[in-house]
């Protein structure tokens, strides 16, 4: 049960990780002069309202500027097979995997014969009646 349970744990942190590792975005940051105006992860950084397309040609130099950020994650994802693995390697892989299974095995479960025996009910006590005490 714990096994289990460890197997599906280990199984969903690797699926995340190799989604998080191939994951890529973008990061796009919009600047007003030094101030840092918009910040946007997955869509456009908005503009500021004072610059507009025909204020910029009365502008000689505009003062507004757009940076971009991209985060590749990896795009390049290989798969092996026990076809490519060496003699040695699958050998060695072999052994540690029967070795791992073998070393948890699980105990037989105990037999327990009196498990659904119910004592009868004590109507008078035998000891006082008989007069037995333990010293």
């Amino acid at each position: 049960m714990k096994l289990t349970v460890l197997h599906k744990i280990l199984s969903t942190l690797l699926a995340v990780f190799v989604l998080v590792s191939t994951l890529s975005f973008t990061v796009e940051k919009h600047f007003c002069g030094e101030h840092l105006v918009d910040t946007a992860i997955f869509s456009n950084a908005k503009k500021c309202g004072g610059m507009d397309a025909e204020d910029i040609s009365y502008v000689k130099k505009p003062c507004c500027k757009d940076t971009v950020d991209v985060i590749e994650g990896q795009d390049d994802l290989t798969e092996k097979d026990f076809q490519s693995f060496e003699k040695d390697t699958y050998i060695t892989l072999v052994s540690y995997v029967f070795s791992y299974t073998y070393l948890f095995e699980t105990l037989a479960k105990p037999i327990i014969p009196h498990k659904n025996y119910k004592p009868p009910k004590i109507i008078k006590d035998i000891h006082v009646l008989d007069e037995t005490y333990l010293i």
